[in-house]
């Protein structure tokens, strides 16, 4: 029945329809439901079976696990500070929801704890579509051209590098400016050489630093501040540690109990992730083991060379820490393994991907007032990634004329 309704309104859509401006609509939603009709009718040479969909669909899937965590940590921190009497009950019409759910601020319950994440995320998560795909729509309309669904992974990615707290007006905002200016100046999905989700939180994190990187905004507890292990480290003097400012463990931070960007916190969830990915082919593993292996040996560098005197207690950090706080598995897993955005041959992986891990661990290290590194490195990862597969395949244009000599 659905698929007879969807044929009769086709020609009001279609060339010459009453409604041919809104075709990129009804195609997105015709599409998200069935298979395009579209096939190949005669012989073709298909590599496998992954299309643009399947990678979109496929990444949101990974990121399942960092959606989870999102809401259940987001509503573990603030129930933990307001059973502890650090904070005070959640603002406004959340507090309402919560006590018409029958829900208590207990930080031992699951559900409450998941509820309160989710009245959260949700919200920010929502706003991100609607503001998101109205450009997506109005630019697809412009251009006529169909609704692709790059933007199903910039939506799912943007709301969880965010705090719980921030203003839904600046999400709105800021991923307008990642999807037009990071995106579609370029020409749409598959033409950009910055990450979207990215740009729009580093225009966030520049904009309006007081929402994105302050002590009060990562627990939705109101009368609370809370400094995220890398913010805690960026302001300690030297001999002071991770434990001993915030109490927490290396497994704590490694399952994501922590203060920081909502969907971030947890190593385990990305891990978790880029096993789908990298299952899939849809992540390069080469960049991911790139940035860890960049960032190992930097911050083993670091750490060798350091001492009591130097002041800095991020360089006294050992070199494991470094993979377990702040967003560093997330920007590993799904922003620097983006396949666009990234280097696209095989041994420029390995180069972007150790640059990225380099540059982490340098700005987190060397310059505290930009404790979270693994954003800027991306960017700069992204604008560096063109240069490197240019000498790569240089490099293997060289060696075939010495080969062959011609």
């Amino acid at each position: 029945m659905l698929r007879k309704l969807l044929d009769r309104l086709h020609p009001l859509f279609s060339k010459g329809g009453s409604l041919e401006l809104l075709y990129p609509l009804f195609e997105a939603a015709d599409t998200f439901l069935y298979t395009p009709a579209d096939i190949t009718r005669r012989a073709s040479h298909v590599r496998d079976g992954m299309d643009l969909k399947r990678m979109m669909t496929l990444v949101v899937l990974a990121l399942g696990p960092c959606f989870f965590m999102a809401m259940h940590n987001t509503g573990y921190q603030a129930n933990l500070a307001i059973e502890n009497g650090l904070g005070s009950a959640i603002e406004g019409w959340r507090e309402c929801v919560f006590q018409w759910l029958g829900l208590a601020h207990d930080p031992t319950s699951f559900v409450d704890n998941f509820a309160l994440g989710a009245l959260y995320f949700l919200p920010i998560y929502l706003v991100t579509v609607v503001a998101g795909g109205a450009w997506e729509v109005l630019f697809s309309i412009v251009r006529k051209h169909d609704v692709n669904e790059g933007f199903l992974v910039t939506s799912a990615l943007f709301p969880l590098t965010l705090p719980p707290t921030i203003p839904l007006w600046q999400v709105a905002i800021g991923i307008s400016f990642g999807v037009v200016i990071g995106k579609e100046v370029f020409g749409g999905t598959g033409k950009n050489f910055l990450n979207p989700a990215l740009t729009a939180r580093a225009f966030l994190y520049f904009a309006y630093p007081a929402e994105i990187t302050g002590m009060a905004i990562w627990t939705a507890a109101d009368g609370f501040s809370g400094a995220t292990p890398l913010g805690a480290l960026a302001s300690a003097s030297a001999g002071d540690t991770i434990t001993t400012l915030t109490d927490l463990g290396w497994w704590d931070c490694f399952l994501g109990y922590t203060q920081g960007s909502m969907g971030e916190t947890s190593t385990l969830a990305c891990l978790l992730g880029a096993a789908v990915l990298i299952a899939t082919g849809i992540g390069s593993w080469r960049v991911m083991l790139g940035v860890v292996l960049g960032a190992l040996a930097t911050s083993l560098l670091l750490y060798a060379g350091s001492s009591s005197e130097s002041g800095n207690a991020l360089m006294q950090m050992g070199p494991l820490w470094h993979f377990v706080i702040g967003g560093f598995a997330f920007g590993t897993v799904f922003m620097a393994t983006d396949p666009v955005s990234a280097a696209m041959t095989e041994k420029g992986r390995w180069w972007y991907g150790g640059l990225i891990g380099v540059m982490t661990v340098l700005i987190r290290v060397i310059n505290p007032a930009f404790p979270e590194g693994i954003m800027l490195a991306i960017l700069f990862g992204n604008t560096m990634a063109p240069l490197i597969d240019y000498f790569v395949i240089q490099a293997n244009i060289k060696r075939r004329m010495a080969r062959y000599g011609a």
